[in-house]
């Protein structure tokens, strides 16, 4: 069983990146998709009680936002990886405007994320830490 926690901003690859990787394999938690935290959470508490590996497609950029994916994948038992996307702010800008309708976010979000970005720490408790 194993849980993947995607961190990036907006326009990194990350989507492209679950598609060419976990799509058979992964169901995909994405807040662009379900709309709201409630949904996520139903969603992802199925997963974790049935063992089902996921993929948190978020954009996770800090610390305390991947924590709660970490602690309750952990305590299922689950594997925790962190895939990590280093883009930078002028590529997931560029990506971000080829984008269209509802997928494409607004540059001031893109920026927001960037300044929140926090590096992925030893002690966040992920099993292994990827960078793409």
């Amino acid at each position: 069983m194993e849980a993947i926690v995607l961190v990036g901003p907006q326009g990194a690859g990350k989507s492209t990146w679950y598609q060419a990787h976990c799509a058979n394999t992964h169901v995909r938690i994405n807040l662009d998709m379900l709309r709201t935290r409630h949904r996520e959470s139903v969603l992802l508490h199925a997963c974790l009680a049935v063992g089902q590996p996921f993929v948190v497609d978020n954009t996770n950029p800090t610390a305390s936002s991947r924590a709660r994916y970490v602690s309750l994948a952990r305590a299922a038992g689950f594997r925790v990886r962190a895939v990590v996307f280093n883009a930078s702010l002028d590529d997931a800008l560029a990506r971000n405007a080829r984008r269209e309708g509802r997928a494409r976010v607004p540059d001031v979000a893109v920026r927001g994320t960037f300044a929140k970005l926090e590096p992925v720490g030893d002690d966040e408790g992920f099993d292994e830490v990827v960078r793409v």
